[in-house]
């Protein structure tokens, strides 16, 4: 019995390759057996020291905590392309900076005809905006929301949603925009926010421009309405002019969201402005189709100019309000069709 307890108690069964203390204490000496794959203190605690094992891996103080610590250090998503930086990259480009001079020195060619031609001659029947837009600065600016709103705005707001990715997809630096890395819905999100607020600055600059042109020029006199012929003082002029330019805003939505969805689909920057823009005016060509009957309410350019109803004594709020209601669920559309569209596409450009 002696002989067999000191054989055991020799440490020569396998002392080599495990030199443990206790064999129930739970604990295990790593150091013996070419210890540079784990160095564990205590095999239940759960807790794993990587700093042998070529520790640029991981490096994680408790197994169980599930935090380890990314290589990319300050790396976050949400700070990758900020918005500031993709407005001033646009920015710069010419295509910004001739559509912002176009829109501004537009009311200005307007009022050289106007001088040009004289005063409207008179008739017998109600004026129009035409004929009341050399009045005053506020008829001015009225008469270039009537002008501007069915092609120039559209084309500017086109221009700027749907040059936005493919612009990038045509220089071939989309993909490396993704590897910088920028997440793509943000990258998206980021595009659209400042697409969106470029477009929001050239619809809101021109009938600015034109009410500084028109007051200018014809000087500042109280707006007075077509057809009925009353007159608003500057106060209650000024918020319908408000209500127009929201209301325009809100229509030329859905010409952001098609020209934006193209613009995700194919790496022509003219093709998806000019795709927009003709399908606009393929809307408008339907419209005017009678035979259509209640079809052509559901157009999206059916309610374009609905803001005429505030030049109006009274405002009627009915047809701005299903305008507006189309308008939004179109760009809602799009726009979600944009995101789901850039999600699964490839990008090789």
């Amino acid at each position: 019995m002696a002989a067999n307890a000191g054989a055991r108690d020799s440490g020569t069964r396998g002392s080599g390759t495990r030199g443990s203390g206790t064999r129930g204490s739970g604990t295990r000496d790593c150091g013996t057996r070419d210890c540079g794959t784990r160095d564990c203190g205590t095999r239940d605690c759960g807790t794993r020291d990587c700093g042998t094992r070529d520790c640029g891996t991981r490096d994680c103080g408790t197994r169980g905590s599930g935090t380890p610590d990314s290589g990319a250090g300050g790396y976050s998503p949400h700070r990758t392309l900020p918005f500031t930086v993709e407005a001033i990259r646009q920015l710069r480009r010419w295509r910004t900076i001739v559509a912002f001079i176009v829109l501004l020195v537009l009311p200005w060619i307007l009022v050289g005809a106007f001088e040009l031609g004289g005063p409207a001659q008179p008739g017998s029947g109600a004026h129009g905006l035409v004929d009341l837009a050399a009045g005053g600065g506020l008829n001015f600016a009225a008469f270039s929301f009537f002008a501007s709103a069915g092609f120039l705005l559209v084309v500017a707001v086109a221009l700027f949603c749907g040059d936005s990715v493919a612009s990038e997809a045509s220089w071939s630096s989309l993909r490396y925009l993704l590897a910088a890395p920028v997440p793509r819905a943000r990258l998206l999100r980021q595009k659209l926010a400042v697409a969106l607020s470029y477009a929001t600055i050239a619809v809101t600059s021109f009938p600015l421009m034109a009410l500084l042109a028109g007051t200018l020029a014809f000087g500042w006199h109280p707006l007075r309405l077509p057809a009925s012929g009353v007159e608003l003082q500057a106060g209650a002029a000024l918020a319908r002019m408000v209500i127009v330019l929201a209301y325009v805003l809100t229509t030329e939505l859905v010409v952001a969201g098609l020209a934006f969805l193209l613009s995700v689909s194919t790496d022509s920057p003219l093709g998806a402005v000019g795709g927009a823009v003709g399908l606009v005016i393929v809307s408008n060509i339907l419209d005017a189709v009678t035979a259509l009957g209640p079809w052509r309410q559901v157009l999206p350019t059916h309610w374009q100019f609905a803001w005429l109803d505030a030049m109006q004594p009274q405002i009627s709020w009915g047809g701005m309000i299903e305008g507006a209601a189309v308008s939004v669920s179109y760009a809602l559309v799009l726009f979600a069709l944009a995101f789901r569209r850039f999600r699964v596409k490839d990008i090789v450009s």
